[in-house]
């Protein structure tokens, strides 16, 4: 018996001599199988959706939230006649300036979608450690979303969301505009209304890139704008490209409503006159406006687009 034990010992090189009181060290010479992570898109967030949670949650974002909201940045909400009569689920699609747009949103949306709805939120960024990642599932409902790279999982967890009656707040540019003008909607949005059956609400929201954008070192408190958008669905010989531009379209629109007016958005609209959140993508002017935004950096007046009054 003790010669089969010095034996082991030898095999395994004497990696650990307390075996087998307690467990083998691993052989250097054989390669380990790497842990799958279980933060980032493998984040499990169905313990966000239980109902004890889920009261914690509205509790928080109704008692605490939604006053400092009103308190800080107080919205002023346009266009909730047109999603009144709304089922849920619904997808709502927003133009992103800032982390100041999910607290807002989730706080003001309106109440029959409130406390049934999650946030799509980057997978890297705010699920890449545990306390981030409950913290944000916990306290707003967030999902991950992978944002670089296409990820089934995301998806399928998306879209099994919806068809259990949650809505989805989502942000299709992918991350905070970092210079005030707006992105390049990502296909993702039309792909899942699609394969969900559910329409899509666009959103502008106003004030937040003021009052904390992303490259800002500190908050600046300041009215905010909502304008919800009537609610959008795929036609039949439309593709998923097209839908996206229609509801990339349709934030333009309630950006120039806000500056104008109802009346004088449909009138530029059928002429194909309403000035896209991109601003003009002539690379000349794009320079030059980064230059003046950069000497700008301390002076308490600055012009942005498409906010300049």
């Amino acid at each position: 018996m003790l010669n089969k034990f010095g034996q082991l010992k030898k095999l395994t090189g004497n990696l650990n001599p307390d075996f087998p009181l307690r467990a083998p060290t691993w052989p250097t010479t054989v390669p380990r199988v790497p842990k799958k992570s279980r933060l980032g898109a493998n984040y499990d967030t169905g313990w966000s959706r239980k109902y004890p949670v889920r009261l914690i949650r509205a509790l928080f974002l109704d008692g605490v939230t939604r006053p400092l909201i009103k308190t800080l940045i107080p919205p002023t909400i346009h266009g909730e006649d047109r999603i009144k009569n709304v089922a849920a689920p619904v997808i709502f699609a927003a133009n992103h300036s800032s982390h100041l747009d999910t607290p807002l949103l989730a706080t003001h949306i309106p109440e029959t979608f409130r406390h049934k709805t999650v946030i799509g939120a980057g997978a890297d960024y705010f699920f890449d450690r545990w306390w981030k990642a409950t913290l944000w599932s916990g306290l707003v409902g967030a999902i991950p979303i992978e944002r670089s790279k296409v990820n089934r999982k995301s998806g399928e967890l998306a879209e099994s969301l919806l068809s259990s009656g949650w809505s989805l707040i989502i942000f299709p540019e992918g991350g905070r505009t970092p210079d005030g003008f707006g992105q390049l909607f990502k296909g993702g949005i039309a792909q899942l209304a699609k394969k969900a059956n559910v329409p899509v609400i666009p959103i502008y929201i106003k004030g937040t890139y003021e009052a904390l954008g992303k490259d800002s070192v500190k908050f600046k408190r300041g009215p905010t704008q909502i304008n919800f958008g009537y609610p959008l669905r795929i036609d039949k010989d439309e593709d998923v490209r097209q839908f996206t531009k229609r509801i990339q379209a349709a934030v333009d629109e309630l950006a120039y409503e806000i500056k104008s007016d109802w009346w004088t958005t449909k009138l530029a609209a059928s002429k194909g006159e309403v000035p896209s959140l991109e601003g003009p993508q002539t690379k000349g002017w794009r320079d030059e406006w980064e230059r003046s935004r950069d000497a700008a950096k301390g002076y308490k007046s600055r012009n942005r687009w498409p906010n300049s009054d």
